[in-house]
């Protein structure tokens, strides 16, 4: 059993096994998707393979659209040549339900992919040519917040993106910068209309899409490359929109035992890869079943009907409460916190991480005591429901093969939204004391704790990639394991810079409740363990 357009076409060794396959002809849909293209999606890793084709597949199917998507990755060519080109872009989703039952599928609704290398010419005149097509309705977006940005943590313009305002919109390499010259081009073929639609899992990713889109337009219009009626364009939002959205769907890496299960059932070549830019992906990509997608209704050129495959459409104001009420509460700051204790403290698995019973106390308080008390119901699902959902369903499926390690992935970038928001609404409120809060500042401890790269028996750890690693460790520079006199106010820089909390966390008047639980984190082997068992101990 091959994953290919030929291999599928023994439908009936599929079927006996228990895979769900494309009933729509394939050919057909990817015929209309390349003359025509409706859809362009940057980003094609795990979250676009198993949840935004699986919305498109999920059309093709009841007949409510009759194309597909086209795949662009900026960042990772070399995932494209193993993991799209090898399976005729054919992915196969692995729904894992907590009772340990899954739902295979494949997914055949990527109709082409393209590497997003304008410096390649026939990349760029392909990029060019979708981009022009006036039945174009949404570029989409799951590059991850990372992706949107211009500047490292001391607000400093990225050399790439120097480079690229420098050079105009004739061969720019950051994402970004390819974005803005695809909308140039669509500019003058006529000022057409398109939805740039964020997908990330990032807060207000509409805004920050179009502020970088904005920031770009207007460099080159300074350096004389664009004129004002491009940038005029890309700032009416009839002509060009940048839709909020907010994502939900627990996507870890590819399991062994999924990747085993698969070849039991004679499914070949399912090996996960690594990358030449180290990213570890499979065929094959298994994920939790709940999912969610809330996205503003703004759409100047059309869009699919994606609310009859389970999308929610709103206003702004209700994706940002949902936003909110997702990213600043009711699952990332606990993701993130179980994150840096989990590495800490040596785990490898987050359900497993999970049945920790302070670790548990951890989130609950989070979420629960502190977080919960100052989002706003965003109507269309319940805060309470959704964190119930999380905890009691979704963080012990014991059948997601979710790592701490992943989740720890530039941490840097996603604080500011995950705790600095809450620290923000006790600010904001009168009634609240900011310096009452406890287990956001035991997180922020904790994760100040994981940079040093030791676990809490003394052993070195490989820290997951961040884009302000370098800059975060050189901040801390002098603090040493088992030494706690060698911390002599390192935290206090980090905590008053507004681009990594949001705001300034020493005005808050959190610097010495987290000075305190960092530094009898660095008391020696089982200091982390102790430090979180007499914080959580203290629950009320």
């Amino acid at each position: 059993m091959k994953l290919t357009l030929e291999g599928i076409k023994s439908r009936e060794e599929w079927t006996s096994k228990g895979y769900i396959l494309p009933d729509y002809d394939i050919d057909a849909v990817r015929a209309k998707t390349i003359a025509n293209p409706e859809w362009i999606h940057f980003g094609a890793g795990n979250i676009f393979r198993i949840f935004i084709a699986g919305l498109s597949q999920s059309l093709l199917s009841s007949g409510e659209a009759d194309r597909g998507i086209i795949a662009v990755d900026t960042f990772d060519f070399d995932m494209l040549e193993k993991i799209y080109k090898p399976f005729d872009s054919l992915s196969l989703s692995v729904g894992l339900k907590a009772d340990g039952s899954v739902v295979k599928e494949i997914v055949a609704s990527i109709a082409d992919y393209v590497k997003g290398d304008m410096n390649d010419d026939s990349c760029k005149k392909r990029l060019v040519q979708i981009a022009k097509n006036p039945g174009l309705r949404m570029m989409s977006f799951t590059i991850t917040e990372k992706g949107y940005a211009l500047r490292n943590m001391t607000g400093e313009l990225l050399g790439v993106v120097k480079d690229d305002m420098a050079n105009g919109p004739a061969n720019p390499k950051h994402a970004m910068s390819i974005v803005t010259a695809l909308l140039y081009e669509r500019f003058k073929a006529g000022a057409l209309p398109i939805a740039v639609c964020s997908m990330d899992n990032c807060s207000h990713n509409g805004e920050k899409l179009k502020a970088s889109v904005t920031e770009i337009a207007k460099a080159w219009l300074k350096n004389n490359y664009v004129n004002q009626k491009f940038v005029e364009y890309i700032e009416d939002e009839s002509l060009v929109s940048f839709p909020w959205s907010m994502i939900d769907k627990i996507t870890p890496r590819p399991a062994k035992d999924i990747e085993e299960m698969l070849k039991g059932d004679g499914v070949e070549d399912m090996a996960p890869v690594v990358t030449d830019k180290n990213t570890f992906i499979a065929p094959f990509v298994n994920a939790e079943m709940p999912q969610y997608l809330v996205i503003e209704d703004r759409f100047p050129n059309g869009r699919p009907a994606l609310e009859k495959a389970g999308v929610y459409f709103t206003d702004r104001e209700t994706v940002n409460k949902t936003e909110r009420m997702k990213v600043t509460t009711c699952l990332n700051p606990l993701h993130t916190a179980m994150a840096v204790y989990g590495c800490l403290l040596g785990y490898t698995h987050i359900a497993t991480e999970f049945k920790d019973e302070d670790i548990h106390s951890l989130v609950y308080e989070i979420g629960y005591n502190e977080g919960l008390p100052v989002v706003t119901d965003p109507g269309i699902i319940h805060p309470k429901d959704f964190l119930d959902e999380v905890m009691n369903e979704r963080l012990p499926n014991m059948h997601i093969p979710d790592m701490p390690q992943r989740i720890a992935t530039d941490t840097s970038m996603k604080v500011p939204i995950r705790f600095g928001e809450t620290v923000k609404a006790y600010i904001a409120d009168p009634s609240r004391d900011v310096t009452s809060l406890t287990y956001i500042p035991l997180a922020i401890a904790g994760w100040f704790r994981y940079l040093l790269g030791i676990d809490d028996n003394g052993d070195a750890f490989e820290i997951s990639s961040d884009p302000q690693l370098e800059d975060l460790q050189k901040a801390f520079a002098g603090v040493e394991f088992g030494k706690p006199e060698s911390y002599t106010g390192q935290a206090k820089a980090v905590l008053s810079n507004e681009s990594i909390f949001g705001s300034d966390l020493t005005k808050a008047g959190l610097l010495p409740k987290i000075e305190e639980m960092y530094v009898k984190m660095l008391e020696g082997p089982g200091a982390v363990r102790r430090t979180l068992h007499e914080y959580v101990s203290e629950r009320g």
